[in-house]
């Protein structure tokens, strides 16, 4: 990209670094609120008015009660006997980020297709902003193509670019300017 950028990284370029450690402890306290599967009391970690911004399929919540209602009992209905590993953390004044793995049991309804009892993997990455000892922003992107296709779904009827990686199709090139 010649000439003018886009400014970059405006969402954290003044936190508090000193905020690390308390960022870490209402992540990690939180993320074992999520492993025992509690919903009701989750506002322990959330304020009431966070926001909860996921990917296309996810949605995205506005509130406690949305986040419960429309993101955490719906997926428990989903997904039972699930466990949150995060393989990576990383935290950095008020902001704290991770990627990792749901492992779980499909045992209903998900994005359509019937409970199939089949233990799955959920990939996700997470970015939360954490201020006064509480989460008031989390962005989430969560890997639904991936689990429908555990599922024997294909959301991209056969068009998804893995098949570059197999060899089926060719991978499209630019043109070059010459």
């Amino acid at each position: 990209m010649k000439g003018s950028r886009p400014e970059q990284a405006v969402l954290t370029r003044d936190t508090d670094m000193s905020k690390t450690d308390d960022t870490r402890r209402v992540i990690e306290t939180m993320v074992d609120g999520l492993n025992d599967h509690r919903i009701d009391d989750i506002g322990d970690f959330f304020t009431e008015g966070f926001r909860w911004m996921g990917n296309q399929g996810c949605g995205t919540k506005f509130g406690l009660k949305k986040f419960q209602d429309n993101w955490q009992r719906p997926f428990q209905a989903a997904f039972s006997d699930k466990t949150c590993i995060d393989e990576a953390r990383l935290y950095m004044g008020e902001w704290a980020a991770a990627f990792g793995r749901q492992e779980a049991t499909h045992s209903g309804e998900f994005l359509g297709i019937a409970p199939t009892g089949k233990r799955v993997e959920i990939r996700y990455m997470d970015f939360w902003k954490v201020v006064d000892g509480k989460i008031v922003d989390n962005w989430v992107n969560v890997d639904f193509a991936h689990v429908a296709a555990q599922l024997g779904v294909d959301l991209f009827n056969g068009e998804g670019w893995e098949a570059f990686d197999r060899g089926e199709r060719e991978a499209p090139r630019p043109e070059t300017k010459g």
